[in-house]
């Protein structure tokens, strides 16, 4: 014990004290990766028992006036209405397996006068800052639309609202001062009917992987370890040198 006196200095206490910190800090961080997997896997249960159920109509999940909740994403939902084509935007600056192209919102408007934004999916064009004038049209008439339920995207301010038939992220929210009819929260990811998958392509099936939250959490927690164990080498490597150094004072004493 009396080799190691010198942990107890104040150079060595400053040390101890930052690998506690640091060591703690990384366990915590550990742990919030594995809360998130946990989350992850929640809701990807969630996801999957939503589309497995069979449509069912929109106001049976959220009413009028009413928020989509995030726990009623990805319903497999139905609605009925006119697809209002003149008011289409499209979501620029897309890509979807290295293809550069937009995303097609076409409002839907419901037999209640509301309309509700269906994204049509991806439609492949040059990567542009223009509204590509060349987009298939959908039905005409009273159409009944299939899809999944959505939550309209965090983006705000400029990124959602309509500029020059564009924007940069989906949401009700800022879609609704261009529209002369109320609007109903979230949007559809349009399933069926589809004018042509070969060219309008729907959105695909969520990913439902778990994600590197599993392999983030070991990672912390060896950075925990490596603190720890660094800790312990430099002190034995001082432990050493004062070992030596004191012998080779007493052999020339």
């Amino acid at each position: 014990m009396r080799e190691l006196r010198f942990l107890a200095s104040p150079r060595w206490l400053g040390f101890a004290v930052f690998v506690l910190a640091l060591s703690t800090v990384c366990v915590q961080l550990g742990f919030w990766q594995f809360h998130k997997l946990d989350d992850r896997r929640e809701r990807n249960a969630l996801v999957r028992e939503h589309l497995a159920e069979e449509p069912v109509p929109l106001d049976t999940v959220v009413a009028a006036g009413k928020a989509v909740r995030a726990e009623q994403e990805w319903t497999v939902v139905r609605a009925t209405g006119a697809f209002d084509v003149d008011r289409q935007v499209t979501v620029k600056y897309l890509s979807r397996d290295g293809r550069p192209g937009v995303d097609v919102l076409t409002p839907l408007v419901l037999d209640d006068g509301s309309a509700l934004i269906v994204d049509r999916g991806f439609f492949e064009t040059e990567r542009t800052n223009e509204q590509p004038d060349d987009i298939p049209e959908p039905p005409t008439g009273q159409v009944e639309v299939t899809g999944w339920l959505r939550v309209n995207s965090g983006a705000t301010g400029d990124a959602v609202e309509v500029h020059g038939g564009q924007v940069r992220a989906i949401s009700s929210d800022g879609l609704a001062d261009d529209l002369p009819y109320p609007l109903r929260d979230g949007y559809l990811n349009l399933q069926d009917p589809v004018p042509d998958p070969d060219v309008i392509e729907p959105e695909p099936t969520p990913d439902l992987g778990q994600g590197p939250h599993f392999f983030y959490g070991l990672q912390w927690w060896f950075f925990a370890a490596l603190a720890v164990i660094g800790y312990g080498w430099f002190a034995r490597v001082e432990r050493n040198e004062r070992r030596t150094a004191y012998a080779k004072a007493t052999r020339s004493a």
